[in-house]
């Protein structure tokens, strides 16, 4: 496997986490799986439901941005449009982890590291 296979793998595998957290997020948010990943009680997940929904779409428009760069055909651009979107990943996951929990760090910022830095030496 060559190393742009490789990030471009890792790139779909950020991508498939941040369509999963788009279907829970505006989906399954009060649901039973949803109040489970999210160790949340029923009454503050139907207090939250559109919050979480919005965040929902935003976690969409990075897997849909992350989309857009794999399928690019010129492949200095689809760089660039990976690199960014693996950038607010990051940024994201971060900011999750230092207002809300140190386990989105793990969940969300530390998949697209990898990929991320390979884009960034190559």
């Amino acid at each position: 496997m060559n190393l742009m296979t490789l990030i471009n793998v890792l790139v779909v595998v950020v991508l498939a986490l941040h369509v999963g957290f788009m279907v829970l997020e505006m989906f399954f948010w009060t649901k039973p799986i949803g109040l489970k990943v999210f160790a949340q009680k029923i009454d503050k997940a139907r207090d939250s439901a559109v919050l979480a929904q919005n965040q929902g779409l935003y976690n969409g428009f990075l897997a849909a941005g992350l989309l857009w760069g794999l399928l690019h055909p010129q492949p200095e651009v689809s760089h660039q449009i990976k690199f960014f979107f693996l950038a607010c990943v990051v940024v994201a996951g971060l900011f999750g982890a230092f207002t809300v929990s140190k386990k989105i760090f793990f969940v969300q910022a530390a998949p697209a590291l990898l990929p991320l830095f390979l884009l960034w030496v190559i």
